[in-house]
């Protein structure tokens, strides 16, 4: 029995400032990174669920962590450890740096993302990541090829996002070049009583289901949810979990192993067909993050998101025309700018660790010109993070949070080449004046952009600076 949890926070950070605005929604909490820590987090680490539990850290979630909650983010690191002894594998599987919907990037963006978060997680647990957790599980050959490529040995699945689900809960998929990745495939109905709470409200029903699951003829039984269900979702459901593992302990019935140890002790597993491109939180596959689909957050409120498709569009048009200006500018500043901007992921999720980082890879006497470059890049592919359409409004904060790194990313290109920035951000407003508000006195993207974003002679900088 494997039970994982997927933990993660979009990045909240004000690129400026690199501290997160305050956030009313939170109260009382300052912001939604410490609501969910004190509620969900906190008690897990301090219960040493990370030992038992298997898990994927977000490294946008992870570097807040590291900064400003550093006994939590050593409860998951002692957790893999601990998994590691126990098993000979860690519970810990790596996460794409920013969490976004990989089957809409291209080729390098896919590349780009899984290498900064295997980096990430290698410095952070001190060990490459046997398997790697897609956002929203998001999933399409080309996505797997680039896992594979990269050293990945398996991913996590939802059951319709495979054709013919393996008996054993574990099976191949048959990429390119001779190459294969294993997938497990969790149980939808065990997954979902716990992710809904049917399965927390009782005492006992969760360990029963358990118990029940365990009896199968399968090789590996997965349980799969938002890490945040237990104490955040589902006030107590922390606890609950911690209950469940005892029990599982104690009574001997019930084995808790992780994914990697499974893959290492099972055999031969059989070829499976992969629906795609597929997700587990869309009915339609990804379009959630790309077009009014019908997935919504509050299908009782009367909104649209008939502005998902055109944020989309400014932004890869901002992005490849960010692209360019990088493309004429790296070689003047940058001694080694594709190898630089390869092995970024490596100290992205080090709060103090970009500068000396752009100071390594600079030519001489460009360190401040480098260090933008390399900004830029983390902000454009911030840009992309999934939250801000799987939510319902454009005006709401994780929409606006990708707006910021567009301005940021903006800004730091406008110190380098300002008629090159100027144009950009002229075509982006226009871009992003297609992307229409439910509130009509906001009215679209556009006035959300300038109006929590503002130019100065020389700076853009937040508005609320």
């Amino acid at each position: 029995m494997v039970l994982h949890g997927h933990f993660y926070q979009p990045p909240r950070e004000d690129p400026w400032t690199d501290r997160i605005r305050r956030e009313p929604s939170a109260a009382p909490f300052a912001n939604w990174n410490e609501r969910i820590t004190a509620e969900c987090y906190a008690p897990l680490a301090r219960a040493g669920a990370f030992e038992w539990l298997s898990f994927d850290l977000g490294p946008t979630l992870a570097r807040w962590l590291e900064g400003e909650r550093p006994d939590v983010h050593e409860g998951f690191v002692r957790g893999d450890r601990a998994s590691r002894e126990r098993l000979g594998y860690g519970n810990a599987l790596a996460q794409p740096y920013h969490h976004i919907i990989l089957p809409l990037a291209s080729r390098r963006e896919k590349e780009t993302e899984v290498r900064w978060g295997m980096a990430d997680f290698e410095r952070r647990f001190g060990r490459r990541a046997d398997g790697m957790w897609l956002p929203e599980t998001a999933v399409d050959t080309a996505t797997l090829e680039v896992l594979a490529a990269e050293g990945v040995a398996f991913t996590i699945l939802a059951p319709h996002q495979v054709a013919d689900v393996p008996d054993g809960g574990a099976g191949r998929v048959r990429l390119g070049g001779g190459r294969e990745i294993a997938v497990f495939v969790y149980e939808g109905e065990l997954s979902h009583g716990v992710a809904f709470g049917a399965l927390l409200d009782g005492r006992d029903a969760w360990f029963e289901a358990l118990r029940s699951a365990a009896g199968r003829e399968a090789s590996v039984v997965a349980l799969a949810t938002d890490g945040e269900t237990f104490g955040h979702h589902h006030r107590g459901a922390d606890r609950t979990l911690m209950r469940v593992i005892s029990r599982a302990r104690e009574s001997g019935e019930v084995e808790i192993g992780n994914f990697a140890s499974a893959l290492a002790g099972g055999g031969a597993l059989p070829f499976v067909t992969l629906e795609e491109p597929t997700s587990w939180s869309c009915a339609h596959g990804v379009e959630r993050w790309r077009s009014e689909c019908g997935c919504r957050m509050a299908p009782h409120l009367d909104s649209r998101q008939h502005w998902r498709a055109p944020l989309r569009e400014a932004l890869e048009t901002l992005a490849a025309g960010l692209d360019e200006a990088c493309a004429t500018l790296a070689p003047g500043q940058l001694a080694e700018p594709r190898q630089a901007l390869a092995t970024l992921g490596g100290v992205l999720g080090d709060p103090s660790g970009l500068e000396d980082f752009a100071t390594g890879a600079a030519r001489e006497d460009y360190g401040d010109e480098a260090r933008s470059l390399l900004e830029l890049a983390r902000d454009r592919a911030a840009m992309f993070t999934s939250c801000a359409w799987f939510f319902d409004d454009v005006a709401g904060i994780e929409a606006t949070q990708v707006l910021g790194y567009a301005a940021h990313a903006l800004d730091r290109l406008h110190g380098l080449a300002p008629k090159r920035a100027e144009a950009l951000e002229a075509a982006f407003v226009a871009d992003l004046a297609r992307a229409p508000a439910n509130d009509a006195d906001i009215g679209n993207a556009a006035e959300v952009y300038g109006r929590e974003f503002r130019s100065g002679a020389d700076v853009r900088v937040p508005a609320d600076a």
